[in-house]
């Protein structure tokens, strides 16, 4: 029944009120809230990772926070099965408010998504310092003999791509161009009504509430959820163990560096992370409408 769906997309940099946005909208319109970035779905940092409080989501319903373990590796094709789901089982009348800075998610959910199994970074690693010796003929040359069809398309062979392919066919025994031909239909083609935005507030006033935000997260309860992630042991590769904050913290709670030093650094890291992020939206999502900051 997508066909009387509705579909509202909120993205932007982290900071931008893009939570509060759509907890007024799922209010308004009796909607569902999607969660749409990468580290919120995780457990254990709701401060953190700026997760909506257990009162916001008691407001609205909102799906896919914090609902899964930190000691997991959760993919996008992980997350596209997690929509389906809520698409099959929700009431077709209520709209489906996605919302969340991590672009990729966007992007699958309307154009499809090519899901690709994770490959070991020891085995990237040494596929990288197999080919550090072979000039550009050569790479071309073990790319036409790993994967035909992506040398065919790529024409020539920068590194990169190269490890990429490369990796995937060795990890997988397929091609890395046979999970690309199988891309899935964006899930909301059929939707009666998709609207899309994107917050861009101005620079200046992001960079401030960043800043602030920080300093509330510290004295909010960060610090307890940084503990306690780290007493979980985990491997330092995981996604949650790279969320800003956690290394930070993590140093001041180690004597590294002081509190004013460590609310610096995690400043300075979101700040660079929003940036990356309004250049990703920029390049990848120009058409959408834009609208400035959003309340909360």
């Amino acid at each position: 029944m997508t066909g009387r769906r509705r579909a509202v997309l909120i993205a932007g940099p982290t900071a931008s009120g893009k939570s509060a946005l759509a907890l007024a909208m799922a209010q308004e319109q009796g909607g569902i809230v999607v969660n749409a970035d990468a580290m919120q779905i995780y457990d254990t940092l709701q401060v953190v990772t700026a997760r909506p409080s257990d009162g916001e989501m008691a407001m609205a319903e909102h799906r896919l926070y914090g609902t899964v373990p930190a000691a997991t590796r959760f993919s996008t094709g992980q997350w596209l099965a997690a929509v389906r789901a809520i698409i099959d089982d929700a009431d077709p009348e209520r709209v489906l408010i996605f919302v969340g800075g991590t672009g990729l998610y966007f992007d699958a959910l309307l154009n499809g998504f090519a899901d690709i199994p994770e490959i070991p970074a020891t085995l990237t690693l040494q596929v990288q310092q197999e080919i550090q010796a072979l000039d550009g003929a050569q790479r071309l040359a073990l790319l036409r003999q790993e994967d035909p069809a992506t040398a065919a398309r790529l024409k020539v062979a920068d590194p990169q791509r190269l490890v990429r392919a490369v990796a995937v066919k060795r990890a997988t025994g397929r091609m890395l161009s046979s999970f690309q031909d199988e891309i899935s239909a964006g899930m909301l083609a059929d939707f009666l009504r998709v609207d899309r935005m994107v917050l861009d507030p101005d620079r200046a006033v992001l960079r401030e509430r960043i800043a602030r935000r920080f300093e509330a997260m510290f004295a909010g309860g960060a610090v307890e959820e940084v503990k306690a992630l780290l007493a979980l042991d985990l491997d330092p590769s995981l996604p949650v163990m790279k969320a800003i904050g956690v290394r930070e913290i993590g140093d001041w709670l180690d004597g590294v560096v002081g509190r004013d030093e460590a609310i610096a650094l995690a400043t300075i890291a979101t700040q660079q992370y929003a940036k990356r992020q309004r250049t990703w939206f920029r390049n990848r999502f120009g058409d959408w409408p834009r609208r400035g900051l959003a309340g909360g």
